[in-house]
């Protein structure tokens, strides 16, 4: 069964982190919804190589219409984590028991969500004391599942393994 993939995203995203994860979602059969603060605008990756296309502005949206959210990494999730509209979505999300993805710096949305206390993660080596601040018991490896819940990884060398969780937890 396709299901609704919501991914929080702006410009300067790490490039692969974006449609790497987004390409294997969409060969999986599922529905990928980009989001931003304006609907029918482009985000460009920090490395110039993507250009994503918004479905949907944060306003016209609920968590409650998606299945699972991707955070790519890049400077993206900085910048939306100083707009309370992408927090609460992220906390609700997550609080909801849904399925979340984050890489790199993915895991600052879930920082400012305070969603990460006593949950395992990993993250990109600069936000690593940030993760341990938030009291998020930090794991330095490819990949990281957290109560068939939560998904991370560090870095694009890990997207390997970061899509083939991915996958397989929307398959269960």
């Amino acid at each position: 069964m396709n299901k609704r993939i919501a991914v929080l995203i702006t410009d300067e995203f790490e490039d692969s982190e974006y449609t790497s994860p987004a390409q294997a979602l969409l060969d999986a059969g599922h529905d990928v919804i980009t989001i931003e603060k304006q609907a029918g605008k482009s985000v460009t990756g920090k490395r110039g190589e993507a250009h994503v296309m918004i479905n949907a502005a944060i306003d016209d949206v609920s968590p409650e219409q998606f299945d699972a959210l991707l955070l790519p990494g890049g400077h993206s999730p900085d910048t939306l984590r100083g707009d309370d509209r992408f927090v609460h979505f992220t906390r609700e999300i997550v609080n909801s028991g849904k399925p979340v993805f984050a890489i790199c710096h993915g895991p600052q949305l879930l920082i400012s969500a305070d969603v990460v206390r006593g949950r395992k993660l990993t993250a990109v080596k600069p936000i690593v004391v940030d993760v341990k601040n938030a009291g998020a018991d930090f794991v330095d490896r490819e990949v990281v599942v957290d109560s068939e819940q939560l998904v991370t990884s560090r870095t694009p060398d890990d997207l390997p393994a970061f899509n083939r969780e991915m996958i397989r937890l929307l398959s269960a």
